[in-house]
């Protein structure tokens, strides 16, 4: 039988506000993609960090920890030998992730409509006036 891990909680009552957090998240290089793979369901810091190419240990635990604070992930340590820690996004999360989904939708549309810009001028130059 497995042994039931306990949730931390969060280390303050009080968040950012949720504009904060998206451009706190947004502007760093690391977290969308933690986060990522959270939703994909790498949720050992160790997993995390062999899927990151260029991730240190102490940059991804800053990150981890923030996202704790903001309430997007939990963390879960299960008392084992050796101990077992696992991160998965919370209620709040898994809605804040869709922010960040329509972001990135939106990037999607806005490449898009730039490339369909860029192929018209180059066929219109291509085309004998």
């Amino acid at each position: 039988m497995k042994a039931r891990g306990k949730i931390a909680p969060a280390e303050s009552p009080l968040r950012p506000t949720v504009s904060r957090m998206v451009e706190d998240v947004i502007g760093c290089k690391w977290t969308l993609t933690i986060i990522e793979l959270i939703r994909q369901g790498v949720c050992r810091p160790g997993a995390i960090e062999r899927s990151i190419e260029g991730l240190t240990a102490k940059v991804m635990n800053e990150r981890l920890r923030k996202l704790v604070r903001y309430r997007i992930i939990e963390r879960c340590a299960y008392p084992e030998i050796p101990p077992r820690v696992e991160y998965r996004l919370t209620s709040f999360g898994q809605k804040f992730v869709r922010i960040l989904d329509a972001i990135q939708e939106l990037e999607r549309e806005c490449v898009a409509e730039k490339e369909a810009i860029v192929n018209e001028i180059k066929r219109r130059k291509g085309a004998p006036a």
